[in-house]
């Protein structure tokens, strides 16, 4: 593995990764090969088992004072809800280790997880909306497994959705994940992606993961990310927020109409106007999604059925002459 293969690892942490000598030797019984990431508390490093020189992703946090706990917290909700995933779009947790000193007071955590060889769709973004909508299926497939395991994500955004070479998406950072009906005592989320209902610390819902992937979609397809509650103010009157917000076909020409559609009913404030859930909207982006290829290929075949009748009339003239 090399290590632009490895820095890529750190796709949904903003930070740089920490330098080298400050990584330790070993972790859990894993040896360190390298950081390769740096969010809000914690480190994550490149990790191989000395038994069989596998490689893991291994999320670090160290509890340096009372209020770091929330960091361990995340660690312990990322893992209730990683270790359960099997299906090939969610990032599956392995293990969870916890320090604690002779008080029983938690020191440090780790998270031993997958590794995935991707890219986060803000940085590796395609080209062509037709490639999007298929990593926006790709994702809302992952989505809908989560769902169906009986968590909201609650943090979804374009750098929590990691892209391979070869089109696999992956959808990670669970430390949000809540069992939907849920309250959090504190707004937790993405500004430029949060639902309103989290900024009023309302129960999310399955359709709270619907906004944040309307959001995403908004960010993928325009360049822009949508004004929120968050970034607006609470104030805001949620109708004026809904109408002020300019649809994606206005800004990005390339857009369907209808999908452009589909992602502002997404990020509707009441949640009763969205898509019911993620099963639905899936539907709704994969018949999109074949429409486009279809169009295309229709496209594709005029354009060459034309260019051959022109071929072969160029040539009746030419014996004719």
């Amino acid at each position: 593995m090399s290590a632009f293969t490895m820095g890529r690892e750190a796709s949904s942490l903003l930070h740089a990764a920490a330098p080298a000598s400050s990584a330790p030797r070993r972790l859990f019984g894993y040896d360190v090969v390298r950081p390769i990431g740096q969010g809000a508390g914690s480190v994550i490093y490149l990790v191989r088992r000395p038994s069989d020189n596998r490689t893991f992703a291994l999320k670090h946090v160290v509890r340096a004072e009372d209020k770091d706990i929330r960091f361990v917290e995340q660690l312990q909700a990322e893992h209730e809800a990683g270790r359960h995933a099997r299906h090939p779009g969610l990032r599956h947790t392995l293990e969870l280790f916890l320090t604690r000193n002779l008080f029983r007071r938690v020191t440090e955590a780790g998270l031993l997880m997958e590794m995935f060889d991707g890219q986060p769709l803000d940085v590796a973004k395609p080209s062509t909306v037709l490639m999007q909508l298929s990593i926006f299926v790709r994702a809302a497939r992952a989505l809908e497994a989560l769902h169906g395991l009986g968590f909201v994500h609650c943090d979804l955004k374009p750098s929590n959705i990691l892209v391979a070479e070869d089109g696999a998406v992956k959808v990670i950072d669970l430390g949000q994940a809540v069992r939907p009906g849920t309250a959090k005592s504190r707004i937790q989320g993405t500004p430029d992606y949060i639902a309103p209902e989290q900024v009023r610390r309302a129960p999310v819902t399955f359709q709270t993961d619907v906004y944040n992937f309307g959001a995403t979609m908004y960010f993928t397809l325009t360049g822009r990310t949508m004004p929120t509650l968050y970034t607006v103010g609470t104030k805001e009157n949620s109708f004026l927020l809904d109408v002020k917000i300019d649809a994606p076909h206005e800004l990005n020409g390339a857009v369907p109409q209808t999908l452009s559609n589909l992602v502002m009913q997404c990020v509707r404030t009441n949640p009763a106007k969205r898509p019911a859930d993620m099963k639905e909207l899936l539907l709704r982006l994969e018949t999109m999604r074949h429409a486009m290829v279809r169009e295309e290929r229709d496209a594709r075949h005029t354009t060459t059925g034309g260019s051959s009748s022109a071929s072969r009339r160029a040539v009746t003239a030419r014996s004719r002459g």
